[in-house]
């Protein structure tokens, strides 16, 4: 069938869990790397795109002990539906309770894990690749867009019983459409995605106490730097990297992302560090020179230096805070 492919997995699992299914793969996974996934247990997936994703919370929690353990996804972006039950999120280095009811959002990249309430907890985790709101058209595609925005603060609670019960209704209709594949089902699909985010991201603006909700696109010069640091950070921390990419001078460029951001695009890359830096030091047991040297800084007390004016504390100190 022409057009992008849409896939979508409805309630059970995807995978064959087996010796090569993705449980093997995850036992793989050593404690000296936050494990990245596709969707949890599953190698990465840099090939997929126009991916949209549903199941029940117990589909995969329970297989795994109720505990989905902390890990990334490299392209995939998820909203969660909590319907019953509750538990603890691991939102970077952050450990948040929630309960019942309640949406999540994830975006793609944070490091970010679940221990839910065993035999209780259920509801809806809905995946997709960012470039689904491209597909979806400029307008449509907005309320995707502005997830990554609101979920500065990944819970957003559903007060009033009758939000609970619109987003559980668009959480079925969308596995409804994915398992009876009609005529058209993939377009549908991606409008029942986009109420989704448009619905949650309304909430999560009335949570924040904003006053309005506004859908205004993403700055486009602000997120080629994003992606560029992402890809670059570990070697590259000079704003005329960056710029010369960019085809901009240094100071062009920094003037525009602290008038769209408020900060210098030298405060994106050093927090971007930062970030990988602590996903280490909370999540893998690499020893506090190791991390160091493969942030590439020059040598561990290099990276001490760093770590100290930007949070306060020592490497070590935030280590043994956090439990590591």
């Amino acid at each position: 069938m022409a057009g992008p492919f849409v896939r979508v997995v409805v309630c059970a699992r995807e995978e064959r869990v087996g010796a090569a299914g993705p449980v093997a793969y995850a036992a793989r996974m050593t404690a000296t790397a936050l494990p990245l996934f596709h969707l949890y247990g599953d190698p990465p997936d840099d090939a997929a795109f126009d991916f949209i994703h549903i199941e029940t919370i117990a589909s995969r929690s329970s297989v795994h002990d109720w505990t989905i353990r902390a890990h990334r996804h490299r392209n995939l972006s998820q909203i969660l539906l909590i319907e019953k039950g509750g538990g603890e999120m691991i939102f970077e280095t952050a450990t948040m309770p929630f309960v019942a009811p309640v949406a999540i959002l994830v975006p793609a990249t944070i490091a970010h894990g679940f221990r839910f309430t065993p035999q209780v907890t259920d509801g809806w985790v809905v995946t997709f690749t960012e470039d689904v709101a491209d597909v979806l058209g400029e307008q449509s595609g907005e309320a995707l867009n502005r997830l990554k925005a609101v979920a500065a603060d990944p819970l957003v609670r559903l007060d009033d019983p009758a939000e609970a019960k619109r987003l559980s209704t668009l959480c079925a209709d969308l596995q409804d459409e994915g398992a009876l594949a009609r005529e058209g089902y993939r377009l549908a699909m991606r409008a029942l995605l986009a109420l989704i985010a448009i619905e949650v991201v309304r909430l999560a603006v009335s949570r924040a106490r904003t006053g309005t909700v506004t859908l205004t696109r993403a700055d486009a010069q602000v997120e080629a730097l994003r992606h560029l640091i992402e890809q670059h950070y570990r070697q590259e921390r000079q704003i005329g990297f960056y710029a010369e990419k960019l085809k901009m001078t240094p100071d062009r460029l920094n003037d525009h992302v602290k008038r769209a951001t408020g900060v210098t695009a030298g405060h994106l890359i050093r927090q971007r560090v930062l970030t990988e830096a602590k996903r280490q030091l909370v999540f893998t047991t690499q020893a506090i020179h190791e991390i160091a040297y493969d942030l590439a800084f020059s040598d561990p007390s290099h990276f001490t230096r760093f770590f100290r004016k930007q949070t306060g504390m020592t490497p070590q100190t935030f280590r043994e805070g956090r439990g590591g």
